[in-house]
């Protein structure tokens, strides 16, 4: 059996693709040959194909699978798929399938899901082997293993195909506003899915929606406050991370240091101390394990050159740009915090504009590059740009791709680079021309 996935360098694709590829499945790929994607490297060292034209890859014995950013009746190879009556499947239709035969973990949320699924993997990787599908580009198949972490998408209601034994929701927050139309439609999709549990629902109970949610399953609450079943208490944070005790039910469970910075990421580690507790993990086990993690890809990834640390991140809602320059601060509360933002989707700059500035605002100085717009209309939001969020900042300015030396003067600072886009190009621009200034 082969399977032929089309889309493959998108992180979501290409975590699947390693997956089955470490299954023991003939994995091959089509995508687009101009753009480089981090995810391209990954694939090649698993000796997964990539195509880019014409091929004879597909035969009677292929199950296709595509990603839904290509549409079933214009792409060429989903055309002649149907010709040939193979199996056709959308990416969440085909983890719907996988979920069924694993005893799944579903980690959602509108924030944090790939740093928990990224997380919770790493420890039972350590502690007894898993499988598991991240947002950030990592797949990985476990032969010995009968469980499967999973990053479940709300987007469209995608997470609906799986069926899971645990729903993790780190949180419920307004986003996707070409699709969601109210809070309420966005809290019916997670109340839908969270019945779809089979054993528990793990929800922090600090976010205000997730108490409105009516479920059939269990629901155990985690976070700060005093109320909740997995509480931390005595939180330090400090600038080499966070360390902090965890109660549940009011009967001490562990202590935990954490290598990673900000009230997000605490919440988002006692979502997965959560779920191995329920698992009856050992908590020393799950702490040391703990200690080791290095956080999930584009998640606060720092480089260093000179006095100057550049952080990419994947930040893309107003919440994640705020939590992502908080996190610097605490880390780095000596230097100046300058952040370089490239937004996705008009529809989301035109409903957060004034929430995406408030976040900003949190910086020394914020840039703002020209808005993504590859699944909407540019005509659509004349009026919507780059300057529709300059406009409402402190300490405002744009930037594009060929205009690095905007940055090139700072000097003890730290420079974020958050996007869900290819921001990267900026960056790598940038860090060429800082290390030809400092050599």
């Amino acid at each position: 059996m082969k399977y032929y996935m089309l889309g493959i360098k998108g992180t979501g694709m290409s975590a699947l693709a390693l997956l089955l590829s470490d299954l023991g499945f003939n994995v091959v790929g089509y995508d687009d040959a101009k753009e480089h994607r981090f995810t391209e490297d990954k694939l090649l060292e698993r000796n997964i194909k990539i195509y880019s034209d014409i091929n004879d890859e597909m035969d009677s014995d292929t199950i296709v699978i595509y990603s839904p950013a290509l549409r079933l009746d214009e792409h060429s190879e989903l055309i002649k798929a149907k010709e040939m009556n193979l199996k056709i499947y959308e990416y969440q239709e085909m983890l719907g399938k996988l979920t069924k035969m694993f005893k799944t973990i579903c980690i959602s949320g509108c924030h944090g899901k790939t740093t928990t699924t990224s997380m919770l993997s790493h420890i039972m990787s350590d502690m007894e082997g898993c499988n598991y599908i991240i947002g950030d580009g990592r797949g990985h198949g476990d032969k010995n293993s009968n469980k499967l972490i999973l990053e479940a998408c709300e987007y469209r209601r995608h997470f609906l195909a799986y069926d899971p034994e645990y729903v993790v929701i780190t949180n419920i927050e307004m986003d996707h506003t070409d699709y969601y139309k109210s809070m309420d439609d966005m809290i019916l999709a997670y109340q839908e899915f969270a019945n779809k549990a089979k054993k528990v629902v793990i929800a922090c109970g600090d976010d205000p929606y997730t108490h409105s949610l009516n479920v059939n399953p269990q629901i155990y609450y985690y976070g700060l406050n005093s109320d909740n079943d997995i509480e931390a208490r005595d939180v330090e944070y400090r600038n080499d991370g966070t360390s902090f005790d965890v109660f549940i039910e009011n009967e001490y469970y562990g202590h935990f240091d954490l290598p990673l910075f900000g009230k997000h990421m605490l919440l988002n580690a006692l979502a997965v101390i959560a779920v191995c507790h329920y698992e009856r993990m050992d908590a020393r086990d799950v702490a040391k394990s703990l200690k080791t993690f290095k956080g999930a890809e584009r998640r606060f990834k720092e480089t260093v050159i000179g006095n100057n640390i550049i952080i990419d991140d994947y930040a893309h809602h107003p919440t994640e740009v705020k939590v992502t320059i908080k996190a610097a601060r605490q880390k780095y509360p000596d230097k100046k915090i300058i952040a370089v933002f490239k937004p996705h989707t008009f529809s989301r700059v035109e409903e957060f504009k004034e929430e995406f500035a408030q976040s900003l605002n949190l910086a020394d100085k914020a840039y703002v590059m020209d808005i993504n717009y590859d699944r909407e209309k540019k005509e659509d939001y004349p009026n919507t740009n780059a300057y529709t969020i300059i406009n409402l900042l402190d300490n405002g300015d744009y930037i594009e791709q060929g205009m690095a030396d905007k940055l090139i003067d700072y000097d003890n600072a730290v420079i974020l680079f958050m996007s869900s886009k290819e921001i990267y190009l900026l960056e790598d621009e940038y860090k060429k021309l800082l290390e030809e200034k400092l050599n």
